[in-house]
């Protein structure tokens, strides 16, 4: 087996400045604060990573709806009965808020024997029919008292949705049909809460004209993180094997990390197909020499060679006795702050979504899993701030192909897939973009530090906020939203516009693999141009050419920000990786510094020259770094072998940009031009003009 690579595709460092975990007088945190004070919406979506304090956030929201805005009772929603525990009681008053959160033990049906569709419906009916305030069960529990009472019974009163993104647009979601028939009704107050909103699938979670009902409130992960008190840096990657992922596991495990393993599902092709448990028994055994089980906790003892023992719990063991009592064990409320209470958690199915392991420094995952939500919510399980943890880490270990061509096409999908995770993840991480058009009139904004030389009017002026960790950039050409939804989406929607442009399989194989033949344009306004029309189809199109402008730029800064820093690390002698810069115990000011390169490498900023750069570049460049050479050969010619000619799809929005083309020069665009783009809209319009007469349109 070939050794995985250790070259990781993100690597972040933060400011530690505490900031996030300091309560205000009246114990609310700053992400909390900033949804109280959206507290009188009646729809209202709050956007926050894992960690950042979201169910006591909604404690504070529904006790004020109970007490001064006319609300019966507060329902709160889960995805799973584990879940549940996050709405137990907790004793607000003492931090200095004006009540307690308080649910009576036989309404909290997360911790209720029984099915979903069972006592548990009817005891949702005696609680609507009761004094009792508060009440907390499962999405499926709420589905099957929605099918069974109709919404009307839920007239003023709360339902707070946890895990939002579980919901979509899509009519077949009964949850998501749910939602919608309630704000129909509009006499019913909703919450919707996600760390990560948007879907595996690229369903848009809720149809633009309901999502424009909410009052969104918006924590990102980079205020989060960099607001901790003792995590500083996170690093990502995807890491590449050949062979069994146990021949070599301890290369990636390292003993000496709080880890949370999750192995591959017994179906897919990183399985060793020698069965759960039995990979499970393998993995101990690479780590050290089994001793037992400890009678107390259930976890497994294994013995490393320097003579430590390990404290390993199994989730991967169903077996009823065994399952519960490890469980029983790790929810041990006793043990929450022992960081010495577990060493490593094995999972299959399990430690995802509302996992709640502080000490967790390390998540591996063996195998691409079943979406990229599920990757992003086991990304954090390992970002929690706790004492002494310094830095955390994802990695995501997939197989290389072999010749087999089903082998090669399930690699192509999963290499794809991390890729994307990958993408998204270092636009999730990043500081907010706030985007200006480049005007001679413009001035500096208070707050922001512009460099050495501060504010220059005849300079592209690049500005960093250090409270906030905001970077302002000007651009020439830049369009400018006109509605206030457009506003909106350019302002907190841009990562979920990136998560469906670097999830649309074909804008990455031929971001990836097109090489010399790539015209970036077909990208960055073709395809990026039609995800937005998808998905705000209510927007003019000077909106929607905006927002595209906005969404391009951020992506595509990130990536040449971090090109830059490893370019210089590199003539430095340095490792690379998109690590911090010298003043990084201060604050982190890596992005910043990289733009700034960027900007001085390319002189000035145009909207043009953004568009013309492949956003998926330095991805690929990771990619070279971490796959063996021969199976990259593999997966480039697996993805050349399926390219085909336009589509009448894409020859259609090609003629649209000719149109544009046509109105800005005078003039058609040529086929002979040697401006690649110009020379791929004259094709396009010309294939349209093709397929028209050939009947291809309706």
């Amino acid at each position: 087996m070939s050794d995985p690579q250790s070259i990781p595709s993100v690597s972040v460092t933060y400011a530690r400045d505490g900031r996030s975990t300091r309560p205000n007088e009246l114990g609310m945190r700053p992400m909390q604060e900033r949804a109280y004070q959206k507290r009188g919406e009646q729809y209202l979506l709050i956007k926050s990573p894992p960690a950042s304090g979201k169910s006591r956030a909604l404690m504070f929201i529904a006790l004020d709806k109970l007490a001064n805005q006319g609300v019966k009772q507060a329902l709160i929603v889960v995805p799973e009965r584990s879940i549940g525990a996050s709405f137990h009681d907790e004793p607000l008053s003492q931090h200095g808020f004006f009540a307690d959160w308080k649910v009576d033990p036989r309404w909290n049906l997360c911790d209720a024997a029984g099915s979903d569709s069972g006592s548990k419906v009817e005891a949702v009916k005696t609680f609507l029919g009761s004094d009792d305030k508060a009440l907390v069960c499962t999405h499926a529990t709420f589905r099957f008292a929605m099918e069974k009472f109709g919404p009307e019974v839920f007239d003023d009163r709360l339902i707070a949705v946890d895990e939002f993104h579980h919901i979509s647009a899509n009519p077949d979601n009964r949850l998501g049909e749910h939602v919608r028939q309630l704000m129909a009704r509009g006499k019913t107050h909703v919450v919707a809460m996600t760390g990560s909103y948007f879907r595996g699938d690229a369903e848009a979670v809720l149809h633009p004209d309901d999502e424009s009902k909410f009052d969104t409130v918006t924590y990102t992960y980079y205020e989060q993180l960099n607001g901790y008190e003792y995590l500083k840096q996170l690093d990502i990657g995807y890491f590449f094997y050949s062979g069994s992922y146990i021949d070599d596991i301890v290369k990636v495990l390292d003993s000496d990390l709080k880890t949370i393993l999750h192995i591959p599902h017994v179906a897919s092709r990183e399985s060793t197909r020698r069965g759960k448990d039995t990979e499970v028994g393998e993995i101990l055994g690479a780590v050290g020499e089994w001793k037992g089980k400890d009678p107390v906790t259930g976890f497994d003892l294994v013995e490393r060679a320097d003579g430590r023992i390990l404290k390993v719990a199994d989730l991967v063991d169903d077996g009823p006795d065994r399952h519960a009592k490890v469980l029983a064990a790790l929810k041990d409320p006793a043990q929450k702050n022992n960081r010495d209470h577990v060493d490593i958690i094995i999972a299959l199915g399990m430690a995802k979504e509302g996992f709640d392991w502080i000490w967790c420094e390390h998540a591996l995952t063996v195998g691409y899993r079943s979406s990229l939500t599920e990757i992003i919510q086991i990304i954090g399980r390992a970002t929690r701030d706790a004492p002494g943890k310094t830095r955390a880490r994802f990695t995501n270990l997939i197989a290389e192909p072999d010749a087999s061509e089903q082998a090669v096409t399930e690699a192509v999908n999963d290499t794809l897939k991390a890729i994307a995770a990958s993408l998204l993840m270092e636009q999730v991480l990043a500081p907010r973009f706030e985007f200006k058009p480049k005007h001679p009139n413009n001035e500096p904004t208070p707050g922001f530090d512009y460099g050495p030389g501060g504010y220059d009017p005849a300079k592209t002026n690049i500005g960093y906020n250090p409270v906030t960790g905001n970077i302002q950039l000007e651009i020439k050409g830049l369009a400018v939203p006109k509605s206030k939804e457009a506003e909106r989406i350019c302002q907190e929607d841009l990562n979920e516009l990136v998560t469906a442009f670097v999830q649309d399989k074909p804008a990455l194989e031929k971001g990836l693999f097109a090489g010399e033949e790539l015209v970036p344009e077909e990208l960055t306004q073709v395809r990026m141009g039609k995800i937005i029309q998808e998905k705000f189809p209510n927007l003019d199109d000077e909106d929607r050419e905006a927002v595209r402008q906005h969404a391009i730029a951020a992506l595509n800064l990130v990536q040449q920000a971090k090109k830059a820093l490893d370019e210089e690390s590199n003539d430095s002698g340095g490792g690379g990786g998109g690590g911090g810069s010298s003043g990084e115990e201060a604050r982190n000011t890596a992005l910043i510094d990289g733009v700034r390169k960027f900007a001085m490498d390319v002189k000035e900023l145009e909207i043009d020259l953004i568009d013309h750069i492949n956003p998926f570049s330095e991805a690929y460049a990771i990619l070279a770094k971490a796959m063996n050479e021969e199976r990259l050969k593999l997966v480039a010619e697996a993805i050349a072998a399926k390219r085909t000619n336009l589509t009448p799809d894409e020859a259609k929005d090609l003629a649209i940009r000719a149109f544009r083309f046509k109105k800005e020069r005078g003039r058609l665009p040529s086929v002979t031009s040697q401006d690649a783009w110009e020379k791929r809209m004259a094709e396009g319009a010309a294939a349209f003009v093709r397929f028209k007469d050939e009947g291809r349109y309706e």
